[in-house]
């Protein structure tokens, strides 16, 4: 199913990198730490999406490598067509991100320089109609990133009880209209199968009032995030991905993560604060080195696009971008 028929329009032409100078300005450093060191630089993209940000990560670096991961088969031609000739300095792995280490292995090595992660739904998925992520308009009830995945939204929502629904919409979507919304999904379900996103966003509908729907946008937004995460295990993926990648970092590398809902956030926040937060006891006279930070914080908080970004790109209006350079070696697991 590939989407780029689907408009016509080519991979470059249908994505804009979200904060890109940015993005590229925070991991350099870490590309001139690899020369340094007498190492070719080797960066892990593990949101290649069609490729945008890596793109210019190797034009602008001509002896860097890029290990491209992405759960969707698509997305790994469309960003082979993307670089051209670039794609020599490419090594894509077909997985989900938290899969660095098989990543590394494929290019034949096992730590990298940098890495980025920009999450959620990527801009050809969103538009690509019979992909099922958008509520704007009808297709089939399918959602899954990666296209050889088993289990689709249709599935979740035939399969999964009152009480399951309940939890993935008020969990993953923060709607607190989830319980009106699963028992209007069971009921409806019961006289017909949902495997539309047309039908679906008429149930939702029926369970929102019209009121709410007015002031917090369309009715079906946080109910259609909700599926999406639980259909591709998006935080439990991300979960185990940050501190897989901050193990595989090189002492002067650097990380760059790009997320656009408080859950990524907080998840991103919590496992990078740990990393760059003491272990030793308070109060303790002296600080061992196993004790110490294994990261320093780059961005105060969190980085977002500025007006002019989000006035070229709207999509980068709720992008918030955390990162962090490692100054020492991980902590043993033991």
């Amino acid at each position: 199913m590939d989407a780029t028929p689907t408009t016509g329009l080519s991979p470059r032409d249908r994505h804009v990198p979200v904060m890109l100078e940015r993005v590229i300005e925070l991991l350099e450093p870490a590309f001139d730490a690899a020369r340094a060191a007498g190492r070719t630089p080797i960066a892990v993209d593990g949101t290649l999406g069609m490729g945008g940000h890596t793109e210019q990560l190797l034009r602008r670096h001509e002896d860097l490598v890029v290990v491209g991961i992405d759960r969707d088969p698509n997305a790994l031609a469309m960003a082979a067509e993307r670089l051209g000739p670039l794609a020599e300095r490419l090594v894509a792995h077909h997985g989900t991100y938290e899969e660095v280490p098989e990543a590394l292995a494929a290019a034949g090595v096992d730590r990298m320089d940098a890495a980025l992660y920009d999450l959620g739904v990527s801009s050809y998925q969103l538009d690509a109609r019979e992909r099922g992520f958008a509520y704007s308009y009808d297709a089939p009830l399918d959602m899954r990133m990666d296209t050889d995945a088993a289990r689709t939204a249709a599935d979740l929502v035939a399969e999964a009880d009152e009480a399951q629904l309940r939890r993935i919409i008020r969990q993953y979507g923060e709607e607190k209209f989830a319980a009106p919304i699963a028992r209007a999904i069971v009921r409806s379900r019961d006289e017909r199968p949902l495997t539309t996103t047309g039908a679906l966003v008429e149930v939702i509908r029926s369970a929102v009032p019209v009121a709410a729907g007015a002031k917090g946008g369309h009715p079906a937004k946080r109910t259609f995030q909700a599926l999406r995460i639980a259909v591709n295990e998006e935080l439990d993926v991300l979960e185990a991905a940050v501190p897989a990648v901050l193990d595989r970092l090189q002492i002067g590398g650097r990380v760059v993560v790009m997320s656009y809902h408080s859950l990524e956030d907080r998840i991103v926040k919590r496992h990078l604060n740990e990393w760059a937060t003491s272990t030793a006891p308070p109060n303790f006279p002296v600080v061992l080195e196993e004790h110490e930070p294994v990261v320093a914080m780059l961005t105060r908080g969190t980085e977002k696009a500025n007006s002019r970004e989000i006035a070229e790109n709207p999509r980068a209006s709720s992008v918030k971008v955390r990162a962090a350079e490692k100054i020492r070696a991980s902590r043993s697991k033991a």
